[in-house]
């Protein structure tokens, strides 16, 4: 193959995209659909809870334009990372989904939904054998915090989505997936240069992000070639240039020329990059060089339920001694706290106060704590094993903040205003990521299932 031309008509399911923007590329006869369907940029939420990351009738609304358009070409429409975070229950919810839109369209095709929660004993089967190893940094990792993570999947590369459209399937829903792996498996597949396909894809897996005047969630369309892939948008109103595709290349990675992927790293130090004309970029020059073969984990657990309070400070007063007045505060909060649960509570609790409009984003890594406007938020977030013990330490640190004195006042005061009644608002369980590691399997597929269904 000469020449292969594949769309990603958006950064991710659910975030939309313009209709005629999509309808633009398909007048192109692409190769193959292929979109991201999750992210870790919410945090392990999704992953431990097993919640969509966008709303349902959201994510309909997209599955449904672009299983109508591959049907139409009679092309595979790929989807990574399904549901949000790609575990078992965001996979299925996406199935479930793609059902009933083929059920309200009078769609039939076959589809392949890839699994990529293995069961706990592989992943403590490798664990054993030393084939799990941490990534830097990397939390502490033992066997009893392997099984008891709430979920764990692996991130697979272009292996499934391969076998997958080798065995027929036109649907692929597939599990956690690198982002770049939908887009690079059938240009791989196909003989395409490993360093341009996974470059392209690179650009391709967020969409429109590599324009310069995204004014809403959009497309691209790729030209892949023997010695070089053209980037266009979908819609005719966004541009390209070669800074704005150079510069999203460099987008979320540790290294600006090494990209890492499940069968090595993408080397981007000798890649050129052209206006082909005021919208569309040839990039050259880009490399592979492959390493063994490594699974990126994810994990999330459960570390208790949250209860939060926010409140606005606009006293002068109270603003020039912020630090002083928030540390004494901290400890009425402590010891009230002692008080109703006893001593032996501090070991089972954490309280958390955070001062936006000052370092509430960084903390003492804030270049700029010294420096605060005419108003600050205060957001007091309060963890424990239960949901009623949260609320009821975020009761009384709410109550304590509301009033809590100031040297130069002497009778109550109320120097938090809160925008919400009741001002304490109960989050539910919440999570960590518990796994920054990597396994190494025994065969690109082993961690990983395809159930081929009938729709």
């Amino acid at each position: 193959m000469k020449e292969m031309r594949y769309v990603s008509p958006t950064g991710m399911i659910g975030s939309g995209f313009q209709e005629a923007s999509l309808k633009r590329v398909m007048a192109a006869d692409p190769f193959f659909i292929g979109c991201d369907g999750g992210s870790t940029d919410d945090g392990p939420y999704q992953l431990g809870a097993g919640k969509p990351m966008f709303a349902r009738q959201a994510c309909k609304r997209d599955l449904r334009l672009l299983i109508a358009a591959a049907l139409e070409k009679k092309i595979p429409l790929l989807v990574g990372s399904c549901g949000g975070a790609g575990g078992k229950i965001n996979l299925e919810w996406t199935w479930e989904i793609v059902q009933e839109i083929a059920r309200e369209n009078g769609h039939h095709f076959k589809a392949a939904v890839i699994d990529s929660e293995p069961p706990r004993e592989y992943l403590l089967k490798k664990f054993r054998e030393g084939r799990i190893r941490p990534l830097d940094p990397a939390p502490p990792l033992d066997e009893k915090a392997l099984a008891s993570a709430d979920h764990v999947v692996c991130m697979m590369g272009v292996e499934p989505f391969q076998e997958a459209v080798d065995n027929g399937a036109q649907v692929v829903l597939a599990g956690r997936s690198s982002d770049t792996s939908i887009f690079a498996a059938l240009p791989v597949k196909h003989g395409f240069s490993p360093g341009l396909a996974w470059h392209a894809a690179k650009i391709l897996e967020c969409g429109a992000a590599a324009v310069t005047n995204r004014f809403t969630p959009d497309g691209m369309l790729c030209t892949m070639r023997q010695d070089e892939f053209i980037i266009e948008p979908a819609n005719p109103q966004m541009k390209c240039t070669p800074v704005s595709v150079a510069a999203h290349t460099l987008y979320e990675n540790a290294d600006p020329f090494l990209l890492y992927e499940p069968s090595g790293a993408l080397e981007t130090d000798k890649a050129t990059y052209e206006a082909v004309d005021e919208r569309c970029v040839r990039v050259r020059g880009s490399g592979f060089r492959k390493m063994p073969y490594t699974i990126k984990l994810e994990g999330a657990q459960m570390i208790g339920y949250q209860s939060i309070v926010i409140g606005g400070v606009r006293d002068p007063v109270i603003l020039g001694q912020l630090d002083s007045w928030i540390s004494s505060m901290h400890k009425r909060i402590t010891d009230r706290i002692d008080s109703i649960f006893g001593q032996d509570m501090k070991a089972k609790y954490h309280m958390n106060l955070r001062v936006y409009g000052r370092d509430g984003v960084m903390g003492k890594r804030e270049p700029e704590r010294g420096k605060i406007g005419h108003e600050v938020c205060l957001l007091l977030d309060f963890l424990a094993d239960d949901q009623e013990t949260a609320h009821t330490m975020a009761a009384s640190g709410g109550h304590i903040a509301l009033h809590h004195p100031i040297p130069e006042w002497h009778g109550l005061i109320s120097g938090v205003a809160f925008p919400y009644a009741p001002h304490v608002i109960d989050r539910g369980p919440v999570y960590r990521f518990m796994l920054n590691h990597v396994v190494e399997p025994a065969t690109p597929m082993e961690p990983f299932r395809i159930d081929y269904r009938k729709v």
